[in-house]
């Protein structure tokens, strides 16, 4: 499938997913959104890749919403706005359903509706570069995923602080507050990310995908919940598939398990 401001690209079990608009600093419009929730259905339908690498083209990760495309938004409708807040609700939640690990590649600012697209990565890394930030409220708003993701991920005070007043952070506390994972040089982004890659893909896609389910799914529930959930997927799915078996065949037999993803 052809986009105009995405560049995806197959490498063994590794999904490419590039940001492509790079004279805007990637920043959202109503066509990148609606490709964007294209290719996440596309890919949970279709692919077999065991990973997802996100990045976006240029010097800036994602600069949040096109500020030409918001103006516009000024004169729309009630109904017209509530159509395009339902249209990046579906981007997200499209993101999220993703069935294996989202790594993202954080070299530059990733600002706004960008800070967001990092916390919906399953791994982050960046470089010292990087920039971190949820400006909405200085614009009279504030941002409806990030008041639900980030005090998940940094705490319920480092989020509200983060949201109410819109000050940028450095990948180094963006680091320490959890958003990202691993901070590695400028010239050694792409061998830390391989070196994730290398991890990721050495296991069963199957089993990726149902320790991901576990995990998220947990996030908002109670701990007993959570745990009731996890252990259901544990004991009346995972052991369903056949590489559990073959991982514990392989574990008696002393040898490196086969995959077959199922």
């Amino acid at each position: 499938m052809a986009y105009q401001f995405l560049t995806t690209k197959r490498d063994g079990p590794v999904e490419h997913l590039v940001l492509n608009r790079p004279d805007v600093r990637n920043a959202f419009n109503a066509k990148m959104i609606g490709e964007l929730t294209a290719w996440a259905g596309a890919f949970a339908r279709q692919s077999d890749a065991r990973v997802v690498v996100l990045s976006g083209a240029g010097r800036v990760f994602c600069a949040g919403a096109d500020a030409t495309w918001m103006a516009e938004t000024v004169s729309y409708s009630e109904a017209e706005n509530l159509r395009d807040a339902g249209t990046a609700s579906a981007m997200f939640r499209a993101l999220d359903e993703l069935p294996v690990p989202l790594v993202g590649r954080i070299h530059g600012a990733a600002i706004g509706g960008g800070a967001e697209l990092v916390a919906y990565g399953d791994l982050v890394v960046a470089t010292p570069r990087a920039r971190f930030a949820l400006p909405e409220i200085t614009i009279g708003m504030f941002p409806p995923l990030a008041s639900t993701m980030f005090p998940h991920i940094v705490g319920p005070k480092r989020a509200l602080e983060l949201i109410l007043t819109g000050e940028a952070i450095s990948a180094e506390r963006a680091r320490d507050l959890g958003l990202v994972n691993r901070l590695v040089p400028e010239a050694q982004l792409q061998a830390a990310v391989n070196e994730l890659i290398v991890k990721i893909t050495a296991q069963s896609g199957a089993v990726l995908g149902m320790a991901k389910k576990a995990v998220l799914a947990g996030m908002g529930m109670s701990l007993r919940d959570s745990l009731r959930h996890s252990m259901s997927i544990f004991l009346n799915e995972l052991y369903r598939l056949e590489d559990s078996q073959e991982g514990l065949r392989a574990l008696l037999e002393k040898r490196k398990p086969q995959w077959k993803n199922r």
